[in-house]
This record gives structure tokens, C-alpha cells and sequence, in this order.
């Protein structure tokens, strides 16, 4: 009987580069109809690639007609498809994407060479599929929650839900937009009636507060601007999400078993991870879209307490300028100095002797510093990562932004939650620098430069699918990453991730 074409044939044709074996190998003691059954099942397996998240029609799986009119072509087609399919489900379709250093693929870690040999061999090839469909982490999750948003796609997605121009608050009556946020959440939530009352009544605000929840959203029940986005994002943007999710799962490169800083800028969370252990999480603030924060991998090298802040010109002309065009006395206060050039030097300015509303933003003549301080935007410690986008993590006096669920509000820069819990594992090991230290330093309103005993990795990274044990939350793709990852998954010219 016999296998499938040449395996090195086979390897050449997906492009992998793996060494030839010198003997062929044997082939499965199938009788021919095992073999043809088992034949129909991995090509209809490779046909229900979408529940993987990959495009079906990406592969050239032969038609079942082929395996009659021609068996030795069916059988060379498919085992090209199979072997295109399990390739990327191995090592993930996308290599990389532009300004996307987070997304580090270890295919080393998984050698291409022993799943396609199995899978010539294989007596039940479809299987192999399967099994490698399942091999990234969080895989299981993910393709069920993918599963469930095709169906609600296949059975019509669901209805809008007028915005309007203010917060619906429990116990309105609203004539519009109650009735359709009955509808809405009837199509995936089984204790709402689709029918009902004007009134947003306390049953339905438990149902809202229950998709506030499984939206990552603050569940109160109170339907704002981002609760409406939610509610309105069609059931295909949830499907796309799913898919990019799985695809950059696949291969990813492992975390390193020393200590250091994960900040998913989607989700808005930082932790500090040793050995697989989170020692420290909590909520941060990343740039607003405008200002977006930029994914990279650095070092966390120093801590500086009661940083200045020399502000760069962009936030100078469109943040700075129009506060000091109202009130310069009042900036003045917050600890703001300007700085302009006379005779080629740079020498400090009165700020209430300008006449700020004739200073043109596009050519903004000055050099703006805030002086160290407890209004200063960086707050009291700053967490230097040195890289060329001068992005850094610090302390903010607006403490009250860690409670809203979207908190894209800065420059680029991570604010966090609780600095001084990340300076005391940053600064453990270096001797003499507890809390009471560190107090007198901030107290003493000097800046201070410390070098951390050990330089920590950093990882700011984007991933918009959380999961936290069977419980998958998607979070709002902010920035428009996901959208250019899945324009290159469904590419029929992707660069296909390097073996």
C-alpha cells in the first residue's frame, strides 16, 4: 500500500527547511477503505479550520470528488493542505507585524519535522490536527468562547442600542433605548425577556450589570459611553478578536523564569511575575489612542524620587498651552517654569508676561519644566526603562482614574496604582532603602537617583482576550492592533511565521 508523497516533497512545498529522512517511511497497514475514510476525515477537518480561527479557503483542501476521479492528486493536495494547516497551528500564521516587538514567537520550542513525519504516517491524520489546535495555552478557552460567537453570528448577532447623549441610570424610563436594551441583551443572556417595560427596573440592570462584568467594564449598572460600545459591537468583532487571540498564542515565546514586569496595555493591568508566580498586580493607566503607548521589551534600570518633569512639546502645545492661556498665575503655582532662548541662551520666563494667546502651537517657542512636587504629573517616583521612545512608568497625583475600567488617559507613559508596593520589590536587595528611607527621601524634595540591584525585563504588550481559568474577557481593541493582525491572518500573501 502506499503512504503519502514523499515527505521532503511535502516540506519543500510548505517551505520549511527540514533535513530529508534517508529511508521512506512505512506506511499505515490500513485497508484501502480505512484509508480513504480516514482520508474524508482530515479533509473535513481542514474544512472546520475556522473553529481554529484560520480561513479554510487559505489552504487549497482538495474536493472530496478529486479522491475518485484522482486518488494519487487527492492524496498529494491534501497532504500539502495538512501540512500548510498544522504548520500554522504549530507556529502561528502571522510572523510579526510592524511595532509589535511584543510579539516574540519561539518555533524553535516546537520542531515543525516530527508532526509532519507523524503526520504522513499517521493513521488518523485528523487527529494530529486536533491535537495540535489544542497545544497553545488557553487554546480550549478560547475556541470555545470563538465557538459561541460564531453561533450568535449564524443566528442573526443582535440588535443596537441607541446611545443618546447622556448615562441611562437605573429606574429611567426610556421609551427608546429600554426597550432595545431588553432586546439587546435577550440574545445573549437567557434570563432576559426580550420584551418588557420602559422602565430600566432592577432586573434589568442586574443583567447589565452581569455584561458589565463579562465585558471587563466596572458592573454598575449605569450604561455610559463605553457600556453603549459594548453593547453595540457586532457579534463579528468578537469572532476576529477570538482569532487573533488564538493565532498569537500559538509558539509564543516562553516567560522567563526570573523576575519581571508584564503590562498588558489592553487590558490596563501590570503584574510582576517570578517563576511563573504573580508577586504583584494592579490597575495602570496607558496612552489615550491619540497618544498610544508603544509595545516594546526593555529593562527597568533605576527609580528617581521627586522627579521633574520636562515636558515634551507635543503635550506643551495641546495640553500646556490652552491652561496657560487661562490662568498662567495658576500654573505658575502647580510648580510649572518656562523657559525660552535670548542671545542663543536659555533663560527662565515670567509666564504671566506672555501673551499666550498670540503664541502659535505649531511653532511653540518654549521649553516647559514642572518642578518636582506633590501636583507634579509624574508624581513622586519615577521607574526608569531607558529606550528611544522615552516611555516610563511612574506615580500621578490623579489617583481617582484607577477606578474608571477605561483608563487610556496619558501621554504614552504607564501611571500606577500602587508605585510604592513595584518600588519595594524594584528596590529589594539594595541595602539600607526600606519604606522609612524612602519617606524621608520624598520628604526631603530632592531629586534622587537609585540604581535597582538588578535590572528587571519589561514587557509592554497587547492582548485584548484575558483568560482566567474556562473565563475568556475581551477588552476593547484601543488602539487598533488587533484589526491589522487580522488583516494579516486572512492574507492570502501573509508572510507565513518563520519554522
Amino acid at each position: 500500500m502506499r503512504t503519502f508523497p514523499a515527505l521532503g516533497l511535502a516540506l519543500a512545498l510548505i517551505g520549511a527547511a527540514v533535513p530529508a529522512f534517508a529511508d521512506p517511511l512505512p506506511a499505515p497497514a490500513l485497508p484501502l477503505a480505512a484509508r480513504a475514510e480516514a482520508q474524508s476525515r482530515l479533509a473535513e477537518r481542514l474544512r472546520r479550520l475556522e473553529e481554529d480561527g484560520l480561513e479554510p479557503r487559505l489552504y487549497a483542501i482538495p474536493e472530496e470528488s478529486q479522491a475518485q476521479a484522482d486518488p494519487a492528486a487527492f492524496q498529494a493536495a491534501l497532504l500539502r493542505a495538512a501540512g500548510q494547516a498544522l504548520a500554522d497551528l504549530l507556529h502561528g500564521r502571522v510572523a510579526g507585524l510592524h511595532n509589535r516587538p511584543d510579539l516574540r514567537r519561539d518555533t524553535a520550542a516546537l520542531p515543525l519535522a516530527p508532526w509532519l513525519a507523524e503526520l504522513a504516517a499517521s493513521p488518523e491524520p485528523a487527529a494530529l490536527i486536533d491535537r495540535a489546535a489544542l497545544l497553545p495555552p488557553e487554546a480550549a478557552a478560547l475556541k470555545r468562547a470563538l465557538a459561541a460567537a460564531r453561533a450568535q453570528v449564524a443566528a442573526g448577532g443582535w440588535p443596537g442600542v441607541p446611545a443618546g447623549s447622556d448615562t441611562l441610570e437605573p429606574d429611567a424610563i426610556d421609551p427608546v433605548r429600554v426597550p432595545a436594551l431588553r432586546a439587546r441583551l435577550s440574545a445573549t443572556d437567557a434570563l432576559v425577556p426580550a420584551t418588557g417595560s420602559d422602565i430600566y427596573d432592577p432586573e434589568l440592570v442586574a443583567a447589565v450589570k452581569r455584561f458589565q462584568a463579562a465585558e471587563g467594564l466596572e458592573p454598575d449598572g449605569r450604561i455610559g459611553r463605553l457600556t453603549f460600545l459594548a453593547l453595540n459591537r457586532p457579534a463579528e468583532a468578537k469572532v476576529n478578536q477570538l482569532r487573533v487571540a488564538l493565532d498569537m498564542r500559538r509558539a509564543a515565546a516562553a516567560e522567563p523564569r526570573e523576575r519581571h514586569i508584564e503590562v498588558n496595555v489592553a487590558h490596563q493591568r501590570l503584574a510582576v511575575i517570578e517563576a511563573g508566580r504573580t508577586l504583584l498586580a494592579m490597575n495602570v493607566i496607558v496612552g489615550k489612542p491619540a497618544r498610544a503607548t508603544p509595545m516594546m521589551r526593555v529593562r527597568l534600570t533605576s527609580v528617581q524620587f521627586n522627579p521633574p518633569w520636562g515636558v515634551p512639546v507635543r503635550n506643551a502645545r495641546e495640553d500646556l498651552l490652552p491652561r496657560f492661556r487661562r490662568d498662567p498665575r495658576a500654573m505658575m503655582e502647580k510648580g510649572f517654569r518656562v523657559f525660552g532662548m535670548v542671545e542663543g541662551q536659555r533663560v527662565e520666563i515670567d509666564p504671566t508676561t506672555i501673551d499666550w494667546r498670540s503664541v502659535n502651537p505649531e511653532r511653540f517657542p518654549y521649553f516647559i519644566r514642572q518642578d518636582a512636587g506633590d501636583a507634579n504629573a509624574l508624581g513622586r517616583i519615577k521607574f526608569v526603562m531607558p529606550n528611544t521612545e522615552d516611555i516610563y512608568m511612574h506615580d500621578t497625583p490623579d489617583r481617582h482614574l484607577f477606578r474608571r475600567p477605561d483608563r487610556a488617559f496619558s501621554s504614552g507613559c504607564i501611571r500606577l496604582e500602587r508605585p510604592m508596593e513595584l518600588l519595594d520589590i524594584v528596590l529589594q536587595g539594595a541595602a539600607g532603602w526600606d519604606r522609612a528611607r524612602v519617606q524621608r527621601v520624598l520628604d526631603g524634595r530632592q531629586t534622587t537617583n537609585v540604581t535597582a540591584p538588578r535590572s528587571l525585563p519589561v514587557r509592554l504588550y497587547y492582548s485584548t482576550a484575558v483568560v482566567e481559568g474556562d473565563e475568556v474577557t475581551l477588552r476593547p481593541d484601543i488602539y487598533g492592533l488587533d484589526e491589522a493582525y487580522l488583516r494579516a491572518l486572512d492574507s492570502t500573501r501573509a508572510r507565513i511565521a518563520q519554522r
